[in-house]
């Protein structure tokens, strides 16, 4: 287990970690004990009651957080003709086709967080299933950044579109937003991602499904949340 700084010890030693607190509170303090000198990113992490060996009980999609994540989107869009050109009206940092392509499999630098292709690139991005896919950059339908619609998708990541996918243990991470945000934002953020999350609980899982929830900074503690409270949660 990694060693923790004086400074996380004591922001741990202000709250009781095995106490489930309401969102609003969770939030409050989980701002609090943000003193880094960056705007820091609140992050969720939710345990689910799925089984991640089976295909039928994966949890992957995407989501429109309300504000945003607070950070900047670099999107890659692989496509050809006049998509290239919607794509990079559309505001992509990245765009080519069999160039774009070409130029990863040398070794050229990926300089993007999101990574978009049209249905007719995939057998040539599907090359580059061993360089982008570790990174969680490869295009998927299930994440609808297999699409030709590029300039709408484009835009809908950009502007606070995020995927999601649980790990292999069955947690799912993702990004709220900034300590910047005030607290109904981050709250509004979270209501939608945990809403999402249980909308899309696969049929086959058994049990309780949202086992668990936390809230931390980047280099803040972890606090756990009640999340029966937040107002958009769907209960199952």
């Amino acid at each position: 287990m990694a060693r923790r700084g004086k400074r996380y010890n004591q922001m741990a030693a202000t709250f009781d970690k095995y106490l489930s607190y309401p969102p609003p509170e969770a939030i409050r303090m989980v701002r609090a004990m943000a003193a880094a000198r960056f705007d820091e990113t609140v992050e969720a992490v939710m345990k689910l009651g799925i089984d991640p060996r089976r295909a039928d009980q994966l949890v992957r999609g995407t989501v429109v957080l309300p504000h945003g994540t607070g950070r900047s989107v670099r999107v890659a869009v692989f496509a050809g003709g006049d998509k290239q050109l919607e794509a990079e009206e559309a505001g992509a940092e990245v765009v080519g086709g069999q160039d774009l392509v070409d130029m990863l499999s040398s070794g050229g630098e990926i300089a993007f967080d999101v990574a978009i292709a049209t249905p007719d690139m995939m057998p040539r991005v599907g090359r580059l299933g061993r360089l982008l896919g570790p990174r969680g950059l490869m295009p998927n339908p299930k994440a609808g950044t297999i699409t030709r619609d590029v300039a709408k998708t484009v835009r809908e990541f950009k502007g606070g579109k995020i995927e999601y996918r649980n790990d292999r243990y069955g947690n799912i991470a993702a990004p709220i937003g900034k300590v910047s945000f005030d607290d109904a934002m981050l709250y509004e953020n979270l209501s939608a991602l945990v809403g999402e999350i249980v909308r899309v609980k696969p049929p086959a899982a058994k049990g309780t499904y949202l086992r668990n929830l936390s809230l931390s900074s980047t280099m803040g503690p972890g606090v756990k949340v009640d999340a029966s409270r937040l107002d958009r949660l769907v209960r199952r």
